[in-house]
């Protein structure tokens, strides 16, 4: 596709250029009318472009380049996700023409701050990659929040006062067009286009009554012995909320799934009882209500707010840490809640009890229920993981691919996707099959970085160093406590941090057994739980041997 398109203008009714449009036999060209005609809001084109597969609404691009292009793009992104993806995360997108000098360029703009981070992370190097595609060459593409007043904006917390000089909701800035081509006409398009954004209001105004995640349910959560007992818990509670484990508080380090399962479990309840009012608030979100509530003085309202909910999902509670007032409110909130049975669903990176700066009043309630932790998941659920997300993004997968990614990366699900993803994208700009040999060159600099310093000796040498002994104790068949210890720690990184089987570790550290490796991990792993130093020593250790 050329980036300047030979175009027959003629005022600004409507003009010829040329199109491309995404098919299952791959790219073809069309010429079709593309009828422009002023938006509404008089500050720009708003472009409905027809052709035999595709019929978009196109608003605010300021060039037909611009909006041709996106309306390619969202016939590509239609066949790929799944339709309530597409419908949830693409088509709310509003497209703008950024001027960039000599390339092309244009902007996304994202109706909340969720979204466009939602955006950024899953489908903005399959965007990318589409341009790069369209124009011949990578376009330069930003992603940016709308203004006050832009697509839609709703209060963070619903019934609380707007903040100052914000406007009604908008209707979302892009619908798909429900007639033909007759509705090029200017006063016929707003009305064609009403039932499909009907439809997009109301699951619009769902994720902002609930902040629900609909990609995320039980349905496509990998188990594992890592996450069994507490998916068995969520989905207990979500057939019976208020009645069992209240509270659910669940644990585990970063990027286990404590966020997919606490939605997963919200997405239960309403599906199951849309009546019911379920809210997902992250603990900064609810922080930033209190600070708002205490900024307007709208405390009752705030707490007429929080009190009427049937579940409410506070993730990450450690950020609670140190804020007296969020603590105070949240505790009445708790205590109200719990009071009329209904269900509170927390999460942490760790125990109850070790969460810093947290009150002990609040640290007591959270042991009335249910505490479960999310560990690392083991080589067979990280290669599960790998091939579901594989199969969200329409790949199959080879095993010894999914096999290679999730021996070298153990620690949490985020990398395993991340690698994953990388994969992808390498095999898509070199126009290769997805193979053993594609993944070790995608994943060249994380392969080497990973062998280079996650070896046994330099476990061995960092925990050493970090207790104060010699590196020579580590192989030593010294009993004594100040060794025997740090051993059993160096042991349990070895076998959390590398691919090394439980053989390789014992051989290793001086010739041992592998039971008595296996005894040394399960040892660590029990008093972790109790031991606020050790768990202390073992977060430092593990950031330092990853870099």
């Amino acid at each position: 596709m050329p980036s300047s398109w030979p175009v027959d203008k003629s005022g600004f009714k409507g003009y010829n250029t040329r199109l491309a449009v995404s098919s299952r036999k791959g790219l073809a060209r069309f010429r079709r009318p593309v009828v422009g005609f002023p938006s509404r809001a008089g500050n720009g084109a708003l472009f409905a472009l027809h052709t035999d597969n595709i019929r978009y609404i196109v608003p605010e691009a300021s060039s037909p380049q611009c909006a041709a292009f996106w309306t390619h793009c969202l016939s590509c992104l239609e066949q790929e996700l799944p339709a309530q993806q597409f419908k949830t995360w693409i088509l709310p997108l509003r497209v703008e023409e950024l001027a960039d000098g000599e390339g092309v360029g244009l902007r996304l703009v994202a109706p909340s701050n969720f979204h466009r981070q939602w955006l950024r992370d899953r489908y903005m190097r399959r965007i990318e990659e589409l341009g790069e595609e369209y124009f011949g060459g990578l376009p330069t593409i930003e992603v940016s929040l709308a203004p006050a007043g832009g697509l839609r904006r709703a209060p963070a917390m619903p019934g609380m006062p707007p903040a100052a000089g914000s406007a009604p909701a908008a209707v979302p800035a892009l619908a798909p067009l429900s007639g033909s081509a007759s509705a090029a006409l200017p006063t016929a398009a707003p009305a064609m286009a009403r039932p499909a954004e009907a439809v997009h209001s109301a699951e619009t105004a769902s994720y902002e009554k609930s902040r629900l995640n609909p990609d995320f349910t039980f349905d496509t959560l990998v188990t594992g012995r890592a996450n069994d007992l507490a998916r068995a818990a969520a989905l207990q509670v979500a057939q019976n909320p208020g009645v069992s484990y209240n509270p659910l508080f669940i644990y585990g380090g970063v990027g286990l799934g404590k966020t997919h399962l606490i939605h997963a479990l919200g997405n239960y309840v309403v599906k199951a009882d849309p009546r019911k009012v379920v809210r997902y608030v992250h603990a900064e979100d609810y922080y930033a209500d209190v600070v708002r509530a205490y900024q307007q003085k709208s405390f009752d309202v705030f707490k007429r707010y929080y009190r009427s909910l049937d579940v409410l999902i506070i993730d990450d509670i450690q950020f609670f840490n140190n804020k007296n007032r969020t603590q105070e409110e949240f505790f009445h909130a708790f205590n109200a809640l719990t009071e009329a049975k209904k269900q509170i669903i927390i999460t942490s990176d760790t125990y109850p009890k070790d969460v810093q700066g947290l009150e002990d009043r609040l640290i007591s309630r959270f042991d009335w229920g249910l505490t479960v932790q999310i560990e690392p998941p083991e080589l067979e659920m990280r290669v599960a993981i790998l091939k579901k997300k594989a199969e969200v993004e329409r790949i199959e997968l080879n095993e010894d691919v999914a096999f290679l990614i999730a021996k070298n990366l153990r620690s949490n699900v985020r990398e395993l996707e991340g690698a994953l993803k990388k994969v992808l994208a390498f095999a898509r700009f070199h126009g290769k099959e997805v193979s053993l040999e594609v993944a070790k060159e995608a994943l060249k600099d994380l392969l080497n970085a990973h062998n280079r310093q996650l070896t046994a000796e330099f476990i061995q040498k960092t925990v050493a160093d970090y207790y104060k002994i010699k590196v020579a104790d580590m192989h030593s068949k010294k009993r004594t406590r100040v060794i025997a210890r740090p051993r059993q720690v160096a042991m349990f990184l070895a076998k959390d941090l590398t691919p090394m089987s439980l053989p390789a570790i014992g051989e290793a550290f001086g010739g041992r057994d592998h039971t008595t490796v296996l005894h040394a991990c399960r040892t660590i792993a029990d008093l972790r739980l109790s031991d606020t130093q050790l768990n202390h020593d073992l977060h430092v250790l593990t950031q330092v041997l990853r870099g």
